[in-house]
């Protein structure tokens, strides 16, 4: 080795490597990015949360071996709110609840243990998230393994679960953007935004949040804020 060279290990050098994000449209007829300061009823955020995005990702393509991190959202149709009003039980049946029913002739009564909730959510949503793989430490994969299999995941339609836009009746259909899609011209400050759960060893999550601003159309999401704490 040369003086003064410096080895970069394996996967430093994928780290370093500055390869294109990968990209994936996504839109459904409702989305509720519920805001945690509504503890009743659900009032959503005017665009995703960078975890909400990393749920639809992971609901395309998952594996151990790496972590999503999201890079930008663009919003694609113009952010429109629709009120919606629905029957909700305050508690559900546990599965040993259940079990116990079936020899001692038990129930659960619906009706008794109902509420009205009012839910302010989104409609007609569309959007482009934009990411990239971040292997985990110890792993020596090179990240274009599993960049190539999500673009041949999200061309064909395929997924390990329906992706959902914030709740899981919200539905949400995904594929490959076109490359033409233009941003909504909006520029807002949404606030004290959620960015995720940092999970702690002891399986704790811990919230981090950041200052959310929409800039024509995007938000720009940070880095992680837990790397610098």
């Amino acid at each position: 080795m040369a003086p003064g060279t410096t080895t970069i290990h394996h996967q430093e050098a994928f780290m370093l490597d500055d390869y294109p994000p990968l990209e994936a449209r996504v839109w459904g007829d409702f989305a509720c990015f519920t805001r945690p300061e509504m503890k009743v009823e659900r009032v959503s955020y005017p665009v995703p949360t960078p975890s909400a995005a990393r749920g639809i990702l992971e609901a395309i393509f998952w594996r151990p071996q790496f972590k999503w991190r999201i890079q930008q959202i663009r919003v694609l149709n113009p952010i429109r709110y629709v009120s919606i009003l629905r029957n909700e039980v305050n508690a559900k049946a546990s599965y040993r609840s259940a079990s116990n029913w079936e020899g001692q002739e038990g129930h659960f009564f619906a009706p008794q243990n109902r509420a009205q909730r009012h839910t302010l959510a989104l409609r007609e949503v569309d959007y482009v998230i934009r990411a990239r793989i971040e292997l985990q430490p110890g792993v020596d994969d090179h990240p274009a393994k599993y960049r190539d299999q999500f673009r041949r995941r999200v061309r064909d339609g395929r997924c390990f679960s329906r992706p959902y836009l914030g709740c899981r009746e919200f539905a949400a259909r995904f594929a490959e953007p076109s490359g033409h899609e233009q941003p909504i011209h909006r520029s807002d400050d949404i606030g004290r935004m959620l960015y995720d759960l940092d999970y702690r060893d002891d399986g704790r999550g811990v919230p981090y949040f950041f200052q959310g601003r929409l800039e024509e159309g995007v938000l720009h999401v940070p880095a992680p804020p837990w790397k610098g704490a």
